[in-house]
């Protein structure tokens, strides 16, 4: 399961997505959230899973890859659905034991499974196709508004920026304390879900240890390197926006109108 989290990962590759300034991808991505709850209604959800499905495939990033994804949230989308399914008031069902299973419990978690699996998916593409260093730079542009405010927006970035890059990592560092301690005769696999829940605890005093080892580091490493905050600082490829970024954007907009048509005149 720890293999299949994309958040947070870059994949590399020659596409239009990759190309795009990030303020666009995040402005898109931002776009895409909002009109996931506009209205609900199936046919606006299909909407939604065709753009999805575009904009994967320009990016050129593995289909598979993306919808690996999903498989992290699993156990969370499984709870949500069963919640959604038997504590929603409405028509009655089916009857198991104390629980009443209605119709509109089975409308909720169909469309609660649909939007979070759609706020992975689409989350996932803005971070598979750009680069931490770029989402700073995006998020620092978009937000530069804010500094009139002395909001600190350059610190704010950089903290979300790096938080991003350290979720790959936290993975893969994880991922090699369970070898290495399964290699030592630790079980990881048996046992109902609490067993393995507490045999996850030992994992924790060596993955903290390794975190905080990985940001003392770094941040020996930005103070080397004469790191001060984000005053005075000059870019070396200042974002500047092309025609394509003009045009994603009228993509963009397209989209939101036509999700708020069909919210609003959808039959279902």
């Amino acid at each position: 399961m720890i293999r299949d989290i994309t958040i947070g990962q870059y994949y590399p590759a020659e596409s239009v997505i990759h190309r795009l300034d990030p303020r666009v991808k995040l402005v898109g991505t931002l776009t895409f959230i909002i009109s996931l709850f506009l209205h609900r209604s199936f046919l606006m959800y299909l909407v939604a899973a065709v753009f999805l499905t575009i904009v994967i495939k320009a990016s050129k990033v593995p289909f598979r890859f993306m919808i690996k994804g999903l498989k992290a949230i699993m156990v969370l989308l499984l709870i949500t659905v069963v919640f959604n399914m038997f504590l929603t008031p409405g028509t009655p069902l089916i009857r198991i034991w104390k629980l009443t299973l209605t119709v509109e419990g089975v409308k909720q978690a169909a469309f609660m499974a649909i939007r979070l699996a759609f706020l992975i998916v689409g989350s996932s593409v803005m971070t598979l196709t750009t680069t931490p260093n770029h989402l700073t730079d995006g998020m620092e542009k978009g937000l530069a508004p804010l500094n009139k405010l002395h909001v600190p927006v350059h610190e704010v970035s950089m903290i979300m920026s790096i938080a991003l890059r350290f979720i790959p990592i936290l993975l893969e560092e994880t991922d090699k304390i369970m070898k290495a301690q399964e290699a030592r005769g630790a079980d990881f696999d048996s046992g109902n879900l609490i067993q393995k829940a507490k045999s996850l605890v030992p994992l924790l005093v060596p993955l903290f240890i390794s975190a905080f080892r990985r940001a003392n580091d770094l941040a020996m490493a930005m103070e080397a390197r004469g790191y001060r905050g984000g005053e005075g600082r000059t870019k070396m490829k200042p974002l500047i926006y092309q025609k394509r970024d003009r045009m994603a954007y009228g993509v963009l907009l397209g989209y939101l109108a036509v999700m708020i048509l069909v919210g609003r005149f959808a039959p279902f």
